[in-house]
């Protein structure tokens, strides 16, 4: 007789996309619970395990390398709830970004990576074989985070010696730039050289921009680096008080001004050696508050640009602002008319995130549109499906 066997284990039936499909729903619906309670005090002890276990599982997912995963999860959230979307949004972006390492004994240590966009403008355009070949200059401006009131006295800063355009830092993951940061640390703590495979893919070369020897350039590069220092350090505990706060804040942002000014020179080095640039940077963030302000700035730019050369042709243009629906995503549009009434000249639109403070966009976009000479402005509740404005009225 032929002995018994054991009975082989069922396999999982379950195909992987559909595991991940069901892991982001599920980290939706917690993100959405989560931002429905106001008031963490009232939580029930089910939901403050919750909201304890949300990070970790987060990082999790992050160190894992489920990428889509998360943008699946952050996708869903988008439609279901701003505050779930915003939660699980700068959660994720958290994990990414910064390592807290505890080690048993010694202070908790944190690294984070920060970025610092800046527009380049120049004749013919930046050339990338040219960028950081001065290691003078490169040196002083890495010294310069410290010297100058940026980082902590006691941190330690690396930078990277190659300055990203918006399709590299773009093309960057969650989990890439997670690995990102832990090379970096391993290499700061353990004072060697470590191979960094991630950083060295994240430097895939500049997009090609086919700008001419004599052509008028603007470019956006993000200088990227990474900064270690204790988590409890003090420099960045703002105090407790609203006034003190905003003292706090403001001296920060003064001592980032007076580092632009005295950078500037060092990063044209770093840039393009001896060729003249101006420089125009936006502040110093987190990598993806820096990467979003970016965005932000260049579609804007992109956006005066565009209006601004109609204008030269239409003087006694006018514009409507309003919101408007591109196949779900919700832009701030902006119409250019030949005359109030008249035919349409142009239309543009801006990206605008969730949550976003519609009135001060609203009202970014119309000064913006009064430096290129256009006063004669009108706000409308929305566009509709046949791009007219719904409820238009002079911007007062």
């Amino acid at each position: 007789m032929p002995k018994n066997k054991r009975p082989a284990p069922r396999k999982n039936s379950t195909p992987p996309e559909e595991k991940e499909e069901f892991l982001a729903e599920a980290l939706c619906a917690t993100a959405l619970e989560l931002a429905e309670q106001e008031d963490s005090d009232q939580l029930s002890a089910e939901l403050r395990q919750k909201a304890a276990e949300f990070p970790r599982q987060v990082r999790k997912y992050v160190q894992q390398k489920k990428d889509e995963l998360l943008y699946s999860a952050i996708e869903l959230a988008r439609f279901e709830d701003v505050d779930a979307y915003r939660l699980l949004r700068e959660t994720v972006e958290e994990a990414a970004g910064t390592v807290l390492i505890r080690r048993e004994g010694q202070p908790d240590i944190e690294i984070n990576a920060f970025a610092i966009p800046v527009f380049v403008h120049s004749t013919g355009g930046l050339v990338q074989a040219q960028e950081f070949q001065d290691e003078a200059a490169f040196d002083a401006l890495l010294q310069s985070f410290t010297k100058d009131g940026l980082e902590s006295p006691k941190a330690k800063v690396v930078l990277v010696q190659h300055a990203y355009d918006l399709d590299e830092i773009d093309r960057v993951s969650y989990s890439q730039l997670n690995a990102m940061v832990r090379e970096a640390a391993t290499s700061m703590m353990e004072k060697k050289m470590q191979a960094a495979p991630a950083l060295e893919r994240s430097m895939g070369g500049w997009a090609p921009t086919g700008f001419g020897a004599d052509d008028t350039a603007v470019e956006l590069r993000f200088l990227l680096g990474f900064a270690l220092k204790r988590a409890d350090d003090p420099f960045y505990q703002p105090p407790q008080g609203e006034q003190e706060q905003d003292d706090y804040y403001a001296a920060r942002m003064e001592r980032y001004r007076q580092w632009t000014l005295k950078a500037a020179p060092l990063v044209q080095r770093c840039l393009a050696g001896a060729r003249p640039l101006e420089l125009n940077f936006l502040y110093q963030d987190l990598f993806y508050g820096a990467k979003e302000q970016a965005q932000a700035e260049y579609a804007m730019l992109d956006m005066m640009a565009k209006l601004g050369q109609a204008l030269q042709a239409h003087p006694e243009a006018s514009a409507v602002i309003a919101p408007a629906d591109v196949r779900g995503d919700m832009v701030l549009r902006v119409t250019l008319y030949g005359a109030p009434g008249g035919a349409v000249l142009l239309c543009c639109d801006k990206p605008i995130d969730l949550g976003c403070d519609l009135q001060l966009e609203v009202d970014d976009i119309a000064d913006a549109l009064a430096t290129i000479g256009l006063h004669a402005v009108s706000v409308a509740q929305r566009f509709d499906a046949q791009g007219q404005p719904v409820e238009a009225r002079p911007l007062g």
